[in-house]
């Protein structure tokens, strides 16, 4: 499409995907990063690129350590300040993913400044400053670019100590899962793009994206949580079977306990869903076992676990003991306990770390 034509108005389309969908897909990016020669890390990098990690964690000294991440996207909703607060959320939720307390952010900005009006890409600023501000974040500055889609996010600095890091790879035989945020904002970005999104629905993906990870911080001192991610943008199934690769376990995840957004499973059935969905199933599907599952059902939970979920919800795995604390954490962060979707549990003889659904 002439970039003339295009409505300055919605920002999706100036993009070719939105959000975490447009992010490179897992079996690609594996591939790519495994030309890249091995770094000799110093001993103070507490979390590098080994595991696949939200953030990388140096240490500083014995009681203080740095946690650092970058994130951006093309714009998953048409509304500028809406795009600017998602984008920040979302990055400043890796931070919190690895048990840390953001502290200081660098906007990272590219936009098509022939064709967008000064006062939207203003609008997509203003969003990222004050979701900054509401996190406590000074945003201190930042880089610039003229290019041929919308580009918006954040590079995130903060601290934890370091024995309350949290990485994705101590998960443990036992742990259960919990899930701070339900699944389906792919499939409500899909119906936006394709301007089919009701205002309910957005208001939905808008509550959701903008909601701030920051129980992460709590759940960083907490003992029996041995592992934490954030679900972004391979879906629930591969930001699991990461955690699951990580520690040689098998996920048991129980569907009727899976939170879904109403809205997005009436939108399913309407054959909606995004590119990216079927690019994650296509990198670790055949580690994801749907075959206790109904055979009617297994088309609308394979898109769900694999749905892009931009700015999505923490995933911890925690000893049972431990999980009044963790829903605890969740309730005064934000004002819901989060959801107990399944368990870890090693492997069958034989058989290599993935995800199943029951």
């Amino acid at each position: 499409m002439n970039t003339e034509t295009r409505d300055p108005n919605r920002l999706t389309a100036w993009a070719h995907g939105g959000g975490c969908g447009c992010k490179i897909a897992p079996a690609v990016l594996q591939r790519l990063l495994a030309q890249v020669p091995p770094h000799l890390a110093p001993p103070e990098l507490l979390v590098g690129t080994a595991t696949s990690d939200d953030a990388a964690v140096y240490r500083l000294r014995d009681d203080l350590a740095l946690v650092a991440t970058t994130d951006f996207f093309t714009p998953v909703v048409d509304d500028a300040f809406d795009f600017g607060a998602i984008a920040a959320t979302n990055a400043l939720s890796d931070v919190y993913a690895m048990g840390g307390q953001p502290l200081l952010a660098l906007a990272l900005v590219g936009m098509p400044i022939q064709q967008l009006p000064e006062a939207v890409i203003a609008r997509v600023l203003e969003g990222g400053a004050a979701a900054c501000r509401s996190a406590g974040v000074v945003l201190a500055g930042g880089h610039s670019i003229d290019t041929v889609e919308p580009i918006y996010g954040l590079a995130a600095i903060g601290t934890v100590h370091p024995d309350h890091v949290k990485t994705n790879a101590g998960a443990r035989p036992g742990d259960v899962l919990v899930l701070g945020k339900p699944l389906g904002v792919g499939v409500l970005s899909a119906a936006l793009k394709k301007g089919l999104l009701e205002a309910d629905g957005y208001t939905e993906m808008r509550r959701w994206t903008t909601l701030l990870n920051r129980a992460g911080a709590a759940l960083g001192q907490l003992s029996g949580v041995h592992a934490m991610t954030d679900v972004t943008g391979f879906g629930l199934a591969g930001h699991l079977l990461e955690l699951c690769r990580a520690a040689n376990l098998l996920a048991l995840l129980e569907t009727a306990a899976l939170p879904v957004l109403e809205i997005s499973r009436t939108l399913l059935r309407q054959g909606i869903a995004t590119g990216a969905s079927g690019r994650n199933w296509a990198s670790y599907g055949d580690v994801v076992d749907l075959s206790a599952l109904p055979a009617a059902e297994r088309g609308l939970w394979q898109t769900l676990v694999t749905d892009p979920q931009t700015s999505g919800g923490l995933l911890v795995a925690c000893a049972p003991d431990a999980l009044a604390a963790v829903q605890a954490a969740f309730t005064a962060a934000q004002g819901n306990p989060g959801w107990v979707i399944g368990q870890l549990q090693a492997p069958p003889a034989g058989m290599p770390p993935g995800v199943r659904l029951r």
